[in-house]
């Protein structure tokens, strides 16, 4: 691999964990903030009229990354003509598809009013305000994302990912001087809108004056639209899978319960997917270790050797994060945003968050059978199979949400989950070969004893006496520490606790050095 690649790889992948820490520490800032100046209800008209125009996305049909996949391999063959070919294709193909996005949008406008039946008139002419800009950003980024995929294809990673860093934290300084001066959600829109127009104009510059990439239609071709998007077809089963995990819910509460239910049900999904952040950060690193040992003809065994490797070191980050949360989690969401939302309203919010980490520990832990399925081009089983329970959830979920509100709503949603991964498993040792049975005894060993402890300890350490943010970061901080003790000590095998010191001792010198 030529050095400058190379270079471009590790920088890539170090911007992808700082975008990580950012998003996540920042998200957790700038939360509360947003809905202190918002107030709840219109903080859940932003929230899930960005998840309805968010539904509409999917008409990308996974085009960007195809864009990634062909210009790569057009790029690699230094087939110049056919290259300019395709992504002059896919241009036609993003102005049909912005066009249908207007259309639909204009459509569905005439209906806010009556789709949204438990907000107020002043609410409903909020709420069709941020639509529109909502709309329009989504008719200009969908092609307009495409053009950080050709970066992406032509292995240029660090521009577009510094971009977006740059891009989040002057938007945060933006969001926070706005709001500070009175501003509400439709100016958070606008903020949002400007940002996409200028980061799009910057990577176009970048792409044409840089990358030196040209679009030019040489020949337009059905047979080759439809090889575009025979590629893209799982892809966008996958998007809609994320649609109906994440988005449904908002549509759902949308039509039967008022704005201050919907901050409720998003404040725990936003905590719920910080909760996976942490262990994606660490299974996506070994997608290319599952391909080389699948093109390798690794053994079933070899797979699942290498399966509880990254598994228990996700599920000793998890369960830390995990048991902290069960004891500890009720008092941060208050803490953190029960000044807006009210002491009943953080506890659901609490409970919603909950009920996500305890259903996504699993596919989380078990985040490199994933990169197995991909590397063995066997996706097809899972996109399905979680998408027919994903809807079967969010009907299920719609059911609930009428008696039980937002909780009811994430009840449905988790069982097609749980549903799905046990399934999976089945799948996982009967087709793919991987030794499940093996795998969860080599999870829960040492772990097993060693979390029961904490577990024991943590009840007492949430009856240190006291409130407020410094008897919860007290609890936190002597929590972390007996945490740490007994994992590497009763939890740890041998290979994770010379991990833990090597990692140790890289940073330690690091620092000598320094």
């Amino acid at each position: 691999m030529k050095p400058r690649v190379l270079s471009q790889l590790k920088k890539g992948a170090l911007l992808n964990y700082v975008t990580i820490f950012l998003t996540n520490v920042i998200g957790l800032l700038m939360t509360p903030f947003i809905l202190n100046h918002l107030g709840k209800n219109e903080y859940g008209i932003y929230l899930t009229v960005g998840a309805l125009v968010g539904t509409i996305s999917l008409l990308d049909f996974g085009l960007n990354n195809t864009t990634i996949r062909f210009v790569a391999k057009y790029k690699a063959e230094k087939d110049k003509k056919g290259l300019e070919n395709f992504l002059a294709t896919t241009m036609i193909l993003y102005s049909i598809i912005s066009t249908i996005v207007i259309i639909l949008g204009a459509i569905f406008y005439n209906y806010i009013d009556s789709y949204f039946t438990k907000m107020t008139p002043e609410e409903i002419e909020i709420a069709r305000v941020i639509f529109v800009l909502l709309i329009f950003n989504l008719a200009i980024g969908l092609p307009g994302g495409s053009l950080t995929g050709m970066c992406y294809g032509y292995e240029a990673f660090v521009f577009p990912k510094a971009l977006n860093i740059v891009r989040y934290l002057m938007r945060c300084l933006t969001i926070v001087a706005v709001l500070s001066f009175g501003g509400k959600a439709i100016a958070l829109v606008v903020i949002e809108t400007v940002f996409n127009i200028l980061i799009i104009s910057i990577t176009a510059y970048y792409v044409f004056k840089k990358l030196k990439i040209r679009i030019k239609l040489h020949e337009f071709s059905v047979k080759f639209v439809k090889h575009i998007f025979s590629y893209s077809t799982w892809i966008f089963v996958f998007a809609l899978v994320a649609l109906f995990q994440w988005k449904a819910g908002h549509w759902v509460l949308g039509r039967v319960c008022t704005p201050e239910v919907l901050t409720i049900y998003g404040i725990g999904i936003l905590l719920g997917t910080y909760y996976g952040a942490f262990s994606t950060a660490i299974s996506s690193v070994f997608l290319p270790r599952a391909t080389q040992m699948s093109v390798g003809n690794a053994t079933g065994e070899e797979l699942t050797s290498m399966m509880i490797k990254i598994g228990r070191i996700s599920f000793i980050i998890l369960m830390y994060i995990l048991i902290a949360f069960i004891f500890l989690g009720r008092q941060f969401v208050n803490l953190w945003v029960g000044g807006e939302l009210g002491e009943e309203g953080s506890y659901e919010s609490w409970i919603i968050a909950l009920m996500i980490m305890v259903a996504y520990t699993l596919p989380l832990i078990q985040g490199f059978g994933n990169s197995i399925l991909e590397a063995k081009n066997k996706l097809s089983f899972k996109a399905i199979l979680y998408l027919s329970f994903m809807i079967i959830g969010t009907a299920t979920g719609a059911f609930l949400a009428k008696p039980y509100g937002a909780i009811g709503m994430m009840s449905g949603s988790i069982s097609g989950w749980l549903i799905v991964q046990n399934v999976m498993n089945f799948y996982y040792h009967k087709t793919i070969g991987l030794n499940i049975i093996r795998f969860f005894k080599e999870l829960l060993n040492k772990t097993c004893l060693a979390l029961l402890i904490v577990v024991g300890l943590s009840y007492f350490v949430n009856y240190i006496p006291g409130d407020g943010w410094v008897n919860f970061v007290i609890k936190g901080t002597t929590y972390t520490v007996a945490y740490g003790l007994i994992i590497y000590f009763l939890g740890m095998i041998d290979f994770e606790k010379e991990l833990f010191k090597n990692s140790f001792k890289s940073v330690l010198n690091k620092v000598n050095k320094k």
